[in-house]
């Protein structure tokens, strides 16, 4: 398969490399999703890429900072009077968000010069990880446009713009992944077929979700089936075109059913598949996170939507997507 040892090993370390970086930016989306879920997003308001690096370290930086954000709506409508301590906390979050992402790109970018540079790596892969680049790059600009919508005038961020943001990360992560896999087994290529449009019918679930996340939509309608006494939320489809981005009762209507939909693609999924040998145990672990998903949703709206468990819905989003993205790359492979 190789020509000799440096060859080998050449393709070893660019595989380790990735998926590094693909560890990397899925622990990236989980503290983001911590990030949203302790409200944390809106605590930095200042964008310093390179300043930024640091914490505050002396008092007197803690004050000013803190002073910027008690000239936001967030601070005079919901945390009036928030103790310095208490605002710590959540300037943590965001900081450790923020700065995750900076890691990430000396991680990426270092060793991905030095490959460029002393020609280690074949051009298709270049390519691909330029794309991964742009993307990664827009999502730093996209994080700093979604935190400047909750600075002006409303308390919170944009549900347009964060689920651009999440929905960019899982594009991220799906380049990550599938590059990846093309290196370690076989290439594969997309095609348009039923396990693609599952797959799509999955995709916009997850983006749904960010936008009940982006109204806090889940802490409306908390019963299941029905939505309080009615199959629809009493004002669906009021606002008109904008209704299913807008009205988080309409929002919430079409993720919980949406998530139904999602249960019964993968089911025909699994069963189209189930008799090809190679994808068997990934099939298999897919069937049982999308049950557990599926029961966790319902369990977090009937609960007013717990932190921690938020936090796992959301892992268990990723973790299927991935699952999914596997079992197609596997089942696309050219032979």
């Amino acid at each position: 398969m190789y020509n000799n040892i440096s060859s080998f090993k050449q393709n070893v370390f660019l595989i380790s490399w990735l998926i590094l970086i693909f560890i990397l930016v899925l622990a990236m989306i989980i503290i983001g999703g911590i990030t949203r879920i302790t409200d944390s997003g809106l605590s930095m308001v200042e964008w310093r890429p390179i300043l930024g690096f640091l914490p505050p370290l002396s008092n007197q930086e803690w004050e000013r900072v803190f002073d910027l954000y008690k000239n936001t709506p967030e601070y005079s409508y919901y945390n009036k009077g928030m103790l310095l301590s208490d605002f710590k906390f959540i300037f943590f979050w965001e900081y450790f968000h923020r700065l995750w992402g900076r890691i990430i790109g000396i991680v990426f970018i270092i060793p991905f010069i030095y490959l460029i540079f002393t020609k280690k790596i074949e051009r298709f892969v270049t390519v691909r990880l330029l794309i991964i680049l742009f993307f990664g790059s827009l999502q730093a600009f996209i994080g700093w446009w979604m935190v400047k919508s909750g600075l002006i005038d409303k308390p919170d961020v944009s549900q347009y713009r964060l689920a651009i943001h999440f929905g960019n990360s899982l594009l991220i992560l799906f380049l990550l992944f599938w590059l990846i896999l093309d290196l370690k087994n076989k290439k594969s290529k997309i095609k348009f077929d039923l396990n693609l449009i599952i797959f799509l019918i999955l995709f916009i679930t997850i983006i749904a979700g960010s936008l009940v996340a982006g109204m806090d939509a889940g802490l409306m309608y908390n019963t299941y089936p029905l939505m309080n006494d009615s199959f629809f939320p009493i004002d669906y489809l009021s606002l008109g075109i904008l209704d299913p981005f807008e009205n988080p009762g309409s929002a919430q209507f079409h993720h919980r059913h949406l998530g139904l939909i999602s249960l019964i693609a993968i089911g025909i999924f699994f069963v189209k598949n189930i008799y090809t040998k190679k994808v068997l145990v990934e099939l298999l672990c897919l069937i049982v996170l999308i049950i557990i998903q599926f029961l966790l949703g319902i369990y977090i709206l009937l609960n007013y939507v717990p932190n921690l468990n938020a936090s796992l819905h959301q892992i268990g989003a990723v973790l299927i997507f991935l699952t999914m993205i596997k079992i197609i790359h596997t089942l696309n492979i050219k032979n």
